[in-house]
């Protein structure tokens, strides 16, 4: 897991800064480390997953093996969910070093630094990302 960076702002500090220093060098910072924390937590887990389903357990009983199997038939559904969610922290990244990180891709407007907090890998505003929910909810995906 990647040092804590002694030089970061902290979140309370990120919360109070003004409107004119959105997406600054230290708010810039602080997301390439919050999302390349969140990369390395999922790497580990990936790892502790191919860990554990390399260990074969011996289980005799139909009833301990089928609930085996479903425990293993979970992890791995997470795991997939973890690796689409790997893929979304590159592009964040790519987006830091980019300069587009934090600006809302349909309309450009700032996504809120509250809403990178909560979501790092966010691409839409609020409101953009509603907009696109309800037309799917009209529409279907």
């Amino acid at each position: 897991m990647p040092q804590i960076n002694k030089d970061l702002i902290s979140e309370a500090k990120l919360l109070k800064m003004s409107a004119k220093d959105y997406m600054n060098d230290e708010q810039l910072a602080f997301f390439k480390h919050r999302l390349f924390t969140m990369q390395a937590e999922l790497l580990q887990n990936a790892d502790d997953t191919t860990e554990h389903l390399r260990e074969h357990e011996v289980v005799p009983d139909p009833a301990d093996r089928a609930t085996i199997e479903e425990e293993h038939a979970l992890e791995l559904r997470t795991r997939d969910r973890e690796r689409k969610l790997l893929k979304k922290i590159g592009q964040a990244i790519e987006r830091i070093d980019s300069g587009d990180y934090g600006w809302c891709e349909e309309t450009g407007e700032p996504i809120g630094v509250g809403r990178l907090l909560a979501r790092p890998t966010a691409t839409l505003s609020l409101e953009a990302q509603e907009r696109r929910e309800k037309v799917q909810k009209m529409y279907g995906d």
